[in-house]
C-alpha cells in the first residue's frame, strides 16, 4: 500500500515505535549522520528567522480565528441573540476549519507548505476585514466559517513543514514556538478586541484585528525560509484515501487526536463562556477588563514553549499528566467567587491545556513517518471539532447550569484523556513485557 508522499527524503528517515506517546525515534540504517544533516536546528542557518516566521503565522491565524469570542456578549446585545447562537461566531470558524484542513493539507503536498500557509493566510484576512460589515447574526456567522475555512491550510502545513525541514531533536520546541504565536495571538486579540470594543464597539474591534493580521502575514512571508526538504506529490484522492486509512488505523495516532480534541474541548468551553460570566454579578467587569483577562494566554506562551523541556524530564505521557493535573486543578479553582481565584483557575487551566497540546501535536509529527501533513491534518481535525462542540455545549451547559455547568463539561474532557493516557502507558508495559519475553 503506498503512502502518499510527505516531502520527507530516504536520507533522514528514522524508524519510530508506534506505542506511546513516550516513544523515541531510533536510528534506521541511513546513508547519512546528524553531521551530514541539512535540517534547520538551533543556532543554524534560517531556524531563527523560520521560528519568528510561524509564530507570526500562528499569532495571525489565532487572532481572526477567534476574533469574536471576546465580544461574544456584545455580539448577543447587538443582535439580540442569546449566547448559544451568539457562540456559533466562534464555533462556526473552528468548525470549518476542522472540515477543510484535510483537504488543504493534500494540496499543500501538491503546491508546497510556504504558498499554502500563504495563500491560507491572506484570504482569512481579506475576510476579517468584511467581517466587521456583517449585517446580521447570521451574515456574521457565515463569514466566520468562509474565514475558518481559509485558515484551515495552515495548520497542518506548518506542522508538516516543521516536520521535514528541522531536526528531530529540535522538533518539540520549534513546534512549541508555533504554538506560543497561537497564545500571543489569540491573547492580543482579545485584549485590543475588549478595549477597543469597549470605546468604539465590537465591529471596529474585529477591524482592527484584521489590520494587524495583515501586518504579520506580510512579515511572515518576508521572513520564512524557502524549503528545502520538500517532494511534490500527485492530487490522488485514492492515495489521499490510502495515507488516512493508515493514519487512522494507528492506535497511537488516533490516541493522540482524541487527546488534542478533549483538550480543546476544555479551553473551547472555558474561553467562549467566560466573559458571559464575568460580565455578570457578582463580577460586572466593563468589556475592557474583560479583554485583560486574556492576559493569562502569557502564561500558555510559557508552558508551550517549555513542552520540549517537560518532556525530556518527564517523558511524554509524564508531560500529559502534568499537563491534564493543571488543567483539572485550574477548572476547580475557577467555581469560585473570588475574581483572584477565577483567574488562578484560568492561568493553570492555560498553563495546562497549551503543554498538553504542544506535546501531543508534536507526538503526532514524530510518530508519522509518511504523509506528515494529512497526520497532522487529522490531528488540527480532531483539535477544531473539540474547540466547536467545547464552545457551542459550554455555551449550553451556562445557559442550563451557570459556570458550575461548564466547569461540569470540562471536567468529563479531563477525565477522558486521563483514561486515554493510562490506556496508552498499559498499552506501552505490555508491548515492552512482550518484546523481553519474545
Amino acid at each position: 500500500m503506498p503512502p502518499a508522499s510527505s516531502g520527507a527524503t530516504a536520507s533522514h528517515a528514522v524508524a519510530r515505535t508506534p506505542s506511546s506517546p513516550d516513544s523515541q525515534p531510533t536510528a534506521a540504517p541511513i546513508e547519512s549522520t546528524a553531521a551530514h544533516d541539512t535540517r534547520m536546528a538551533p543556532g543554524g542557518p534560517g531556524f531563527r528567522r523560520m521560528s519568528f516566521a510561524l509564530f507570526l503565522a500562528g499569532m495571525a491565524a489565532f487572532a481572526l480565528l477567534y476574533s469574536t469570542q471576546a465580544l461574544l456578549p456584545l455580539i448577543s446585545a447587538d443582535f439580540g441573540a442569546s449566547a448559544s447562537t451568539a457562540s456559533w461566531t466562534v464555533s462556526a470558524a473552528t468548525g470549518a476549519l476542522a472540515l477543510f484542513v484535510l483537504p488543504l493539507s493534500a494540496l499543500s503536498e501538491r503546491y508546497g507548505r510556504r504558498t499554502l500557509m500563504t495563500v491560507s493566510l491572506s484570504v482569512a484576512v481579506a475576510v476579517g476585514l468584511l467581517v466587521p460589515f456583517a449585517p446580521s447574526v447570521g451574515a456574521l456567522i457565515v463569514l466566520r466559517a468562509v474565514q475558518g475555512a481559509a485558515l484551515a491550510g495552515l495548520p497542518a502545513s506548518a506542522m508538516a513543514y516543521l516536520a521535514e525541514e528541522v531536526r528531530p531533536k529540535a522538533l518539540v520546541a520549534a513546534i512549541g514556538m508555533f504554538v506560543a504565536g497561537n497564545s500571543i495571538g489569540g491573547m492580543s486579540g482579545r485584549i485590543v478586541t475588549g478595549w477597543a470594543a469597549q470605546a468604539w464597539g465590537w465591529r471596529w474591534a474585529v477591524g482592527v484585528v484584521g489590520l494587524l493580521a495583515v501586518v504579520c502575514v506580510l512579515a511572515f512571508r518576508a521572513l520564512l525560509p524557502a524549503p528545502r526538504h520538500f517532494t511534490p506529490g500527485t492530487l490522488s484522492p485514492k492515495s489521499l484515501g490510502r495515507t488516512v486509512r493508515s493514519h487512522l488505523s494507528n492506535p497511537l495516532l488516533c490516541r493522540l487526536y482524541a487527546i488534542g480534541a478533549l483538550f480543546m474541548t476544555v479551553f473551547g468551553a472555558v474561553y467562549t463562556v467566560i466573559g458571559y460570566r464575568l460580565s455578570e454579578a457578582p463580577f460586572s467587569l466593563p468589556q475592557g477588563v474583560i479583554g485583560s483577562i486574556f492576559l493569562v494566554y502569557l502564561v500558555g506562551t510559557a508552558s508551550s514553549a517549555a513542552a520540549g523541556k517537560l518532556v525530556a524530564r518527564l517523558g511524554r505521557r509524564g508531560a500529559l499528566y502534568l499537563a491534564v493535573s493543571t488543567t483539572a486543578g485550574g477548572l476547580l479553582l475557577s467555581l469560585s467567587d473570588s475574581l483572584v481565584m477565577v483567574l488562578l483557575g484560568l492561568v493553570l487551566i492555560t498553563a495546562g491545556f497549551f503543554a498538553g497540546h504542544a506535546v501531543a501535536s508534536s507526538s503526532v509529527s514524530r510518530t508519522a513517518t509518511t504523509g506528515r501533513a494529512q497526520a497532522s491534518a487529522l490531528y488540527q481535525s480532531a483539535y477544531y471539532v473539540g474547540s466547536s462542540v467545547g464552545g457551542t455545549l459550554g455555551a449550553m451547559a451556562f445557559h442550563a447550569g451557570g459556570w458550575g455547568g461548564t466547569v461540569g463539561l470540562g471536567v468529563l474532557a479531563v477525565v477522558g484523556v486521563v483514561s486515554i493516557t493510562l490506556y496508552g502507558s498499559r498499552v506501552a508495559r505490555v508491548e515492552r513485557l512482550t518484546a523481553r519475553t519474545a
